[in-house]
């Protein structure tokens, strides 16, 4: 998914933009940059981070960073900031979400002969200097973010720092979150608010579906103020939200609790310990042992100091390696005993089967899985949360085909209360050779959040889409049970 941070202050700011940019590291694991502006203009660095931490990375460049204003980023794969030449001047630009329509705006300013683009690898646009592309189409700064927000499909939240401020756009619908931090010498702005405390700052307050702000050291000015409709992704809190962390007010581990006390509430399996797939399951994890009465225990540990989070590489047999190595049984806690984990979600469940088996290896009478959030059953085209290539690596669409059904009856799979979700799930079980499986229920994750329906991203469960040009639509629709497109 990717993370950014941003600061204006009073004084040097490359320490806040260091540590700021640096508590975003858990979003990816790919690329990291930074880029300042003093006197002499701009000054970036960009590192590959794949095989080690931004913060190691940087280090031994915060001597050649001085100015007083500055961006930072850790990117899914492009290189960023990206430091962009045009008619409104230089500056520096950072993105995080997905371009769905990316190739189609390509194309059209390929074909109109106005514009070429930096070469990535594999004939890849950039997508951040696609998005430099449109704004610069305009006349101003403000002009031609709003300009690159109408036209792209799918999010993009972005930071654009010019020699005397910040622009901070929040994407059109606030897929991903932007946060606004001060201190008495400086403003702040972040997509993870525990980015700000142990920095000194405050939150401000939270930009709204497609807010457009220019920050400096002294003030924050609307230049576009927010939409009337919200579409924040519920996985945020669900998975790869930080537990300290805050969305729209909400706490990222209080919701885990919820989630796993909203999963004993409905359940009555009998077992000896309750365990979480480390680290988004744990809080899950918590909650479910405290509202069941059980003791909870780490029959698993986890050792994260040389290895990322396994969700990231797009090589499975990758994934596999990182999900295997980071963690560690420890057999005097699941031999003999009846296990239930709490798990933050099944994406594709080739990690978990081999986790599972491990569990058997080590004497485990039995082992449960109670998933934190509902059936995996649509690809996220908004976020890039996952790097499967297709649809049809989800595991619940991998039972659906083997159940012979097809895309026709989906809206059937998503439904808690029909046959056809209970074949898949059934499926699913077998495949990962649980002793149960119960997924959370969608009304139980929306109360969780604590934000009303109509204001979160469903999408990847239940199919449903928000049409950003039609405000209040998608409540109406949702009543009605009919899905909303874009337009």
């Amino acid at each position: 998914m990717g993370g950014l941070y941003g600061v204006a202050s009073k004084k040097d700011c490359v320490a806040d933009l260091f540590y700021g940019t640096d508590y975003h590291s858990h979003l990816g694991t790919v690329r990291g940059g930074m880029a300042v502006m003093n006197g002499r203009g701009l000054t970036r660095f960009i590192k590959d981070i794949t095989n080690a931490q931004f913060r190691s990375k940087f280090e031994d460049d915060l001597g050649k960073l001085h100015g007083s204003i500055g961006i930072g980023v850790i990117s899914d794969y492009e290189d960023q900031p990206l430091i962009i030449g045009s008619h409104l001047g230089t500056y520096a630009l950072v993105t995080v979400g997905r371009i769905e329509n990316l190739d189609a705006l390509a194309a059209e300013i390929f074909y109109s002969r106005t514009a070429h683009f930096s070469e990535m690898s594999g004939d890849a646009v950039n997508p951040t200097e696609l998005v430099a592309t449109l704004i610069n189409r305009e006349s101003t700064f403000e002009e031609g973010i709003r300009h690159a927000q109408e036209r792209i499909e799918g999010s993009c939240s972005m930071l654009l720092l010019t020699g005397r401020s910040i622009y901070a756009a929040r994407d059109r619908l606030g897929r991903t979150p932007l946060v606004l931090g001060r201190k008495p010498d400086a403003h702040a702005v972040t997509l993870e608010t525990c980015a700000l405390p142990n920095l000194g700052y405050e939150v401000e307050r939270h930009l709204g579906p497609g807010e457009v702000v220019r920050i400096t050291a002294d003030e924050v000015e609307t230049l576009l103020p927010p939409g009337e409709q919200m579409q924040i992704c519920s996985f945020l809190w669900v998975y790869y939200g930080y537990p300290a962390s805050h969305y729209e007010g909400v706490n990222v581990e209080l919701v885990r609790n919820r989630c796993g006390a909203a999963l004993a509430a409905g359940d009555d399996v009998v077992i000896d310990m309750v365990a979480g797939i480390p680290d988004s399951g744990t809080g899950h994890a918590i909650g479910y042992a405290n509202e069941a009465g059980v003791p909870y225990g780490r029959p698993f540990v986890k050792y994260t100091p040389t290895w990322p989070r396994s969700f990231m590489p797009q090589d499975q047999r990758v994934r596999d390696l990182v999900a295997r190595m980071k963690l560690v049984p420890i057999p005097e806690l699941i031999r003999g005993r009846r296990l239930l984990f709490c798990e933050d979600s099944i994406v594709r469940g080739t990690q978990l089967k081999d986790t599972i088996q491990r569990l058997y290896d080590c004497g485990a009478e039995a082992v449960h899985m109670r998933p934190a959030c509902p059936p995996l059953i649509h690809g996220c085209k908004f976020l890039n949360f996952s790097r499967s290539k297709s649809v049809l690596d989800l595991a619940c669409r991998k039972a659906i085909k083997e159940l012979g059904d097809d895309d026709d009856h989906l809206d059937e799979y998503a439904d808690a209360a029909s046959d056809r979700y209970q074949a898949m799930v059934e499926r699913v079980r077998q495949r990962l050779g649980l002793s149960s499986l119960k997924y959370q229920k969608l009304d139980d994750l929306v109360a969780a959040i604590g934000l009303p329906k109509e204001r979160l991203c469903t999408y990847c469960w239940d199919g449903a889409e928000a049409c950003a040009t039609c405000p209040g639509r998608a409540a109406t629709a949702e009543q009605e049970g009919l899905r909303v497109h874009p337009r």
